[in-house]
């Protein structure tokens, strides 16, 4: 298989003698050693980007060849053969193999010519891998040795019988670098271990011999010490300085100048993890700049040494800072089934409130759906409207009444308040006015292991039934439906939530995923109502502030199986599930904001987000004008069951620029009422009934990663629908005569239309 390669280049501007290149490959080389070893190929002669190149060609050609002056800068200039490049790549390769074990390994380039179109095959010869015989260790600094013998060594991936690699080599220098540089050697330079490689004599087989010296003008190595700590807040720019004034705080040990007049020192020495009097250790150097930078408050963090005596060093620490304030705008277009809208919002944000990198984010958000099946003007097609605005106020430490050490050694921890409303208005159907307030703390107990706990969260909802469609529901049978629907609330909860090995989410390492949530309210007004007298409505609901206060529980966790297959392939498979159970003061209602929902990008991707469940519940036996009324919110549950299986593989190292990945998926699962609802006829959880209700869809994705994010897009195809009964629910039989099945279901099922596949875009991966 080709390393490089794409079609529909055009060599037609190119000179006489010139050539361009189509395709690289090479060839000999075992599987897991092919793709690093084409990176050494030389970029002047790699094949390039058909897109990039055809731009170029647009604006630096003239009369049928490639212009000589005015050269616009954009897109890819061509890449044409170069033979001196072509043996220099030659060379790289040959010596990269070398460096995994393969000394006698030969590379010869070989080019084959097509018009004006030229093709690079890089044929290796690698021979016997050389094998490590005897390893010999040696330290000339006992100190030293005991870190190298009781550290470094242990870890090693340095073993007798193993294929010589010298990235082994590497990655030992870099651990006793690291080790030494944690112990406070700060003079510790790489270059003092030595490794000599003897095969003499050996077959192919290698003795190593590793010398971790002394200083050319030392007999040990220094272990060193801080002494002062000065830490500065610098102007952005010069006309910005309001002060150069120092003082010197005696709780931190820190002489502090503030140039902007701007920053509180407090917030920041929690984070400046070098202090006078400790040893110098290279692991609190890089915790202050992650924690720093992580404050979002400042766009350049710079720390610097100055060597006091022999074995003491002052710590300068440079912080610039961002721009205060900012403002981003948003926008996106939405479509699906028959309905379209768009959303616009706008955030507004200051990052240094209180003097110590808090931030406050102010958003406002828009959104607006149109149903094209609706009859009348454009005004008379809006189906909903949806208008939210939020606040939030974080603290980049935890506030809280009573002391808690929060070093944030593994993660900046934080404190936020968060205030928001939302309305919402479904044309002659329904509205929604929901508030909401939390506080927030989020911390790390270990690098992978973070912990959200939100002690408060206080919320008032006030939802109401347009009062024909109210009524019409009642003389129909949906009286439930109304007082789940028609209502207003008062919760008054906490949330907890445990995330293990988020980290890890973006590597390609065999690792498991978990996060697990909990979510209760109303204990505590549970136990007040035992002892104060509270009011009650007709339903026998206690009210507080003249409304019904909730009661309910709601856990859910998430876990999620890697393994890396090698190259670019992986393997995820993933179990989602969750219950929610309403009691107490409304142990007959789940309010709709807590309902579990399927389908949906991240989900059972074959089904639109809202449109499976619950059970095998069929919006055939709704009734026309209600079904129309009733979409996205009548296929809610709480039970929730689903799992995902996803290979994930490379396509091409070269999409427009970009890397385009693939991927295969199974989804599986369904939501689930706890009882018998008189709108979702079957859909109450059934163990009888369990795996007959079952959704299960397959697709295939595409994957286009620009490193900084990915752009994805996947189509599920349906290949079991629990909404059917019997051998009818595997709808798969029927794609091929789809045509006759879509009529006889849009007949039954009006305005709903069935759609075997379901496309979905997407920025970043579904999990």
């Amino acid at each position: 298989m080709s390393l490089f390669s794409a079609s529909c280049r055009s060599a037609k501007y190119l000179e006489d003698q010139q050539y361009l290149v189509t395709d690289v490959d090479l060839s000999g080389v075992t599987p897991e050693l092919k793709e690093s070893a084409g990176l050494y190929v030389a970029n002047e002669i790699r094949p390039n980007s058909p897109l990039y190149l055809t731009i170029y060609n647009l604006f630096n050609t003239r009369d049928g060849q490639y212009k000589k002056d005015n050269i616009k800068n954009v897109g890819e200039p061509p890449r044409i053969l170069d033979s001196a490049v072509v043996e220099l790549s030659a060379v790289q390769i040959e010596r990269f193999l070398q460096t995994k074990g393969y000394f006698n390994a030969k590379v010869s380039p070989h080019v084959t010519f097509k018009k004006k179109k030229a093709r690079i095959e890089f044929q290796a010869e690698l021979g016997d891998p050389y094998l490590i015989q005897d390893i010999d260790r040696t330290v000339d600094d006992p100190a030293v040795e005991v870190i190298y013998l009781g550290q470094v060594v242990p870890k090693s991936t340095i073993k007798s019988g193993k294929r010589y690699d010298a990235a082994d080599l590497y990655a030992e220098r870099e651990s006793m670098y690291a080790k030494m540089r944690e112990e406070g050697y700060y003079d510790y330079l790489r270059q003092y271990m030595r490794v000599g490689i003897d095969t003499l004599g050996q077959g192919n087989q290698t003795d190593l011999k590793i010398q971790v010296a002394n200083p050319s003008d030392s007999s040990k190595h220094q272990i060193y010490t801080i002494d002062s700590v000065y830490l500065t807040v610098e102007a952005a720019d010069p006309s910005l300085k309001k002060s150069t004034s120092s003082r010197f705080s005696e709780q931190a040990k820190i002489y502090y100048t503030d140039e902007t007049g701007k920053f509180k020192l407090r917030p920041l020495a929690r984070y400046a993890f070098l202090r006078s009097g400790q040893r110098f250790n290279i692991k609190n150097e890089e915790l202050s700049y992650d924690r720093l930078y992580e404050m979002n408050g400042f766009r350049s963090v710079k720390i610097n040494y100055e060597k006091k005596d022999s074995a003491k060093l002052d710590v300068h620490y440079a912080l610039v800072p961002r721009a205060a304030m900012s403002n981003q705008i948003e926008g996106e277009f939405t479509f699906s089934s028959g309905m379209s809208g768009f959303n616009v919002g706008n955030t507004f944000s200051h990052r240094n409130v209180f003097g110590g990198s808090e931030t406050i984010e102010v958003r406002a958000r828009y959104g607006v759906l149109f149903d094209s099946r609706l009859p009348g003007s454009l005004s008379d097609k809006i189906f909903n409207n949806d208008f939210q605005i939020g606040v939030n106020v974080s603290f980049p430490r935890l506030l809280t009444p009573f002391p808690v050490r929060s070093v944030g050694r593994y993660g900046l921890p934080r404190t936020t308040f968060s205030s928001s409303l939302q309305l919402f208005f479904q044309d002659q159907t329904y509205a929604n006015r929901y508030w909401i307030n939390s506080l927030n703390y989020l911390w790390y107990e270990a690098p992978n292991k973070m912990h959200s706990l939100t002690p408060v969260v206080i919320e008032y909802r006030d939802g109401r039934l347009n009062n024909e469609f109210r009524q019409s529901l009642i003389d129909r049978g949906y009286a439930l439906y109304v007082r789940s629907n028609d209502r207003q609330y008062f919760g008054l909860g906490a949330q907890y939530a445990f995330t293990y090995n988020a980290p890890k989410l973006t590597t390609k390492d065999n690792f498991s995923y978990f996060r697990g949530a909990v979510d209760m309210s109303g204990n505590m007004l549970g136990l007040l109502s035992n002892v104060l007298q509270f009011k009650e409505n007709d339903n026998g609901e206690k009210l507080l502030f003249g409304v019904p206060y909730l009661q309910y529980v709601k856990g859910e966790v998430d876990y999620r199986w890697y393994r890396f297959l090698g190259g670019n392939r992986q393997l995820v498979f993933r179990l989602n599930s969750g219950v929610a159970v309403p009691y107490g003061n409304n142990k007959e209602l789940l309010i709709f904001e807590k309902s579990f929902f399927a389908g949906g990008m991240n989900g059972i991707r074959a089904w639109q987000a809202r449109t499976l469940g619950p059970g095998g519940y069929n919006r055939e036996t709704t009734e026309q004008d209600i079904r129309l009324n009733l979409r996205n919110l009548d296929q809610l549950g709480e039970i929730k069951i689903e799992a995902n299986a996803e290979y994930r593989f490379r396509m091409l190292n070269n999409f427009f620029g970009a890397k385009l990945n693939g991927a295969t998926f199974l989804d599986a699962g369904n939501i689930w009422r706890m009882r018998k609802n008189e709108i979702n006829l079957d859909g109450e959880f059934d163990g009888s009934k369990f795996l007959s209700q079952i959704a299960l869809g397959t697709g295939f994705g595409l994957r286009v990663d620009l490193d900084y994010f990915i752009i994805r897009f996947d189509a599920g195809l349906k290949l079991k629908d629990p909404q059917f009964r019997g051998s009818d629910q595997w709808v798969i039989r029927h794609l091929f005569n789809a045509k006759d099945f879509k009529r006889t279901y849009y007949e039954t099922h009006w305005p709903d239309r069935y759609n075997f596949i379901q496309y979905n875009f997407g920025v970043g991966m579904p999990f």
